[in-house]
Formats: structure tokens, C-alpha cells, sequence
């Protein structure tokens, strides 16, 4: 009511309170741009380009002579020829009182669900190409007992899928809130996790590949929100329970599909828990 009036007043007034208002959205623009890192605007279209490894945009049209079927030829070099399957699973539950990450440690319970979880994994019959996992303790250890299940198959380590906190979500909670400089640092290295491990195959990939991601609740949510590209700010809208089977297919057209969300039907009901 006090603006209205002064804007109708007009003078210097009206002229102060726009200026402030001015300086007072900036200011929010500023905070905002500092709490994340630059993503792609979500406009409700398919982007296929979304990985950046659409064929057309990785040609070099320079280099093309002109010549029937020239440009075709190239086309195929940069196609892909296979899908990826990524299974991304949510460490199992650890002891929350550790004060430390190596304190955090898989509880007695934490264990048996990784057990399940790897059980479940070996039971679909799939011929897995690897594992990776968070360097965190609590993924480490259900990557070791998870990998039990399926002898043979790689295991690697990375700090990038170490859990954080990816974005401000959206509606925010009152219970968790991380100070800007935590989403500043682990939005740009969650981020980099997905861009580094969430794409279509390689042209070079000739077959199917079937792959496990180990690693935390916020990682994974976020990592769903980007590849289906919904709103990353909606990722804590999503409740994951320890142990649980979340199941990304990457067609070689770059179409992704989720088929499993935090899936834990496999465990007895007693043996299921988010924390």
C-alpha cells in the first residue's frame, strides 16, 4: 500500500523505493547464482543434446567435402549403438551417531540389507560390466558385500558421488539447512558425477552395457532429476530406503528412462529403512 501511494505521489519518493527494490532483487539473484552451478534451463522439451553427445553436434561440418553420402559417413562415427543400464543403489543403513566418516560404519542391519541388495542384483541374471562406488565409508562397505554377489565384476572408487548437498530444493525444509557455501562446493562436484557418469554409450560400445552406481540418497535424486530433466530443485520431493534399486536406461538416441525408483520390495518389511 505504502509503494502504491508513492508511486502515485511520484518525486523522489517513488524514485528511492525503486531503486531499493531493485537493489533488493539483485541481491537475491546474486545469493541464488552463488548457491548453484550452471544448468541447463528446464523448459519442459526434450533436450536430445542433453549429454552433449548428440552426433550432428559433435561433427565437424568444416571438414565435410560435399561429397553423396559424405556427411552421413561422418554421422555414423558418432553414433551410438548401445544402451546403458545403470543401476544406481543407496548405501545400507550405517551408524547415523559417528562423528567421523570412518565411524560411520554399516550397522548389524545395515549389513543383512546389503546382503539383500546384492542377492536381488545377482538374482536378474545380468552380465555387469562394473561397479562404482562412493569413497565414503558407508558405500564402501555395502560395495564389499554387495560385490559378493557378482565375482568378477570391477569395482572402482571416486570421491565425486560422496554425498552433499546437490541444490537449494525446492519447497525448501526447515529441518536441513545447509549453509550456501556447502551448496556452492557440493553442487558443482555432484554435478560433475553426473555429467561424467550419466550419458549415452560411446560409439565405440558395441553392446549392452548393464553398470552399478553405489552411493547416497542425495546423489541419486539428484542424478534422476537431471537425467530425466525435471527440475533438479525437486530432488529432495523423492524418499529413497537404505539398500534401495533405483534403474536408469540410456538409449542410444539419448531417450532415458527410469524403470525403478527406490525399489527395496525385495527386503521382508522389518528389514526396510530410510536412515
Amino acid at each position: 500500500m505504502f509503494l502504491r501511494r508513492a508511486l502515485i505521489a511520484g518525486g523522489s519518493a517513488a524514485t528511492t523505493i525503486l531503486i531499493a527494490a531493485t537493489a533488493i532483487s539483485k541481491s537475491r539473484e546474486d545469493k541464488a547464482d552463488h548457491c548453484s552451478c550452471s544448468l541447463p534451463a528446464v523448459t519442459g522439451l526434450w533436450d536430445s543434446n542433453w549429454d552433449r553427445r548428440e552426433p550432428r553436434s559433435l561433427m565437424n561440418l568444416n571438414k565435410i567435402n560435399g561429397e553423396t553420402g559424405e556427411e552421413e559417413l561422418q554421422l555414423n562415427k558418432y553414433k551410438a549403438k548401445a544402451t546403458r543400464h545403470i543401476f544406481l543403489i543407496r548405501h545400507s543403513q550405517y551408524n547415523l551417531n559417528g562423528r567421523s566418516d570412518s565411524e560411520r560404519v554399516l550397522t548389524p542391519l545395515g549389513c543383512e540389507q546389503a546382503e539383500l541388495t546384492g542377492k536381488r542384483l545377482a538374482s536378474l541374471g545380468l552380465k555387469y560390466d562394473q561397479i562404482i562406488h562412493s569413497s565414503m565409508t558407508r558405500a564402501k562397505e555395502t560395495t564389499e558385500i554387495i560385490s559378493k554377489y557378482l565375482p568378477g565384476v570391477t569395482k572402482k572408487s571416486t570421491d565425486m558421488l560422496r554425498e552433499g548437498a546437490p541444490i537449494r530444493p525446492e519447497p525448501p525444509v526447515c529441518h536441513w539447512k545447509p549453509d550456501v557455501v556447502q551448496y556452492y562446493e557440493d553442487g558443482a562436484r555432484i554435478e560433475a558425477a553426473f555429467r561424467n557418469f550419466i550419458h549415452r554409450a560411446e560409439p565405440k560400445q558395441e553392446e549392452d552395457s548393464y553398470e552399478i552406481i553405489i552411493c547416497h540418497a542425495n546423489v541419486i535424486r539428484y542424478i534422476v532429476c537431471r537425467a530425466l530433466q525435471l527440475p533438479p530443485e525437486a530432488w529432495l520431493r523423492m524418499s529413497l530406503n537404505n539398500g534401495s534399486i533405483t534403474y536408469l536406461v540410456i538409449r542410444p538416441s539419448g531417450n532415458v528412462a527410469l524403470r525403478l525408483l527406490g525399489d527395496s520390495g525385495f527386503m521382508p518389511p522389518e528389514k526396510i529403512t530410510r536412515t
